[in-house]
């Protein structure tokens, strides 16, 4: 896995932490290609942060910070390393937490961009509560992203937001919603 453009371009990144499904450099260079120059300035989220690759991109990309939300503590010091290798780490935090916590905690910190990118084993139901309280902490004109498997039909967007771009990429789905839209 590698950085795709930006600051950071090209730089690889640490050893994928076993049980994690990092996002591959195809789909995540469509993602940003998508997104295009909404990510500078921007202050990201990353949940379920693995590697940390998506946010690092946003990053790398010129986004303003990224706060990377991960329970595993392999996987956290995945992303301080990747972090620190790219030197992109006086623009983030590393919160070690399991997503749902952290999106009930006493936090409101408010995002232009949400990545979410949880376990396909997760069901409907945990990922219907993690996706409507990831979309309270999206400002009014933000976007939120969400990566699912492509055989999943599951309903997981809250009612009012709108699904803009549907990217597929082998058997993931990376969804594109805006609220309202």
């Amino acid at each position: 896995m590698r950085i795709i453009a930006g600051s950071a371009r090209g730089t690889r990144l640490g050893p994928v932490p076993a049980g994690t499904r990092p996002l591959s450099d195809r789909a995540r260079e469509g993602l940003f290609s998508h997104l295009g120059a909404t990510v500078a300035g921007a202050r990201c989220l990353d949940l379920f942060g693995g590697t940390g690759a998506v946010g690092i991109e946003a990053l790398s990309r010129g986004a303003e910070t990224c706060v990377f939300v991960e329970k595993s503590p392999r996987a956290v010091r995945t992303i301080r390393d990747n972090l620190s290798k790219t030197g992109l780490s006086e623009r983030s935090e590393v919160v070690r937490r399991d997503v749902g916590r952290y999106l009930e905690g006493d936090r409101d910190d408010r995002f232009d961009i949400v990545f979410a990118d949880p376990p396909y084993r997760l069901g409907a139901a945990a990922l219907r509560r993690i996706v409507a309280k990831a979309a309270e902490r999206v400002e009014s004109s933000g976007i939120m992203v969400l990566t699912r498997p492509a055989a999943d039909d599951a309903d997981v967007i809250p009612v009012h937001w709108a699904l803009t771009k549907l990217l597929a990429y082998g058997d993931t789905h990376v969804l594109v919603c805006r609220e309202g839209a």
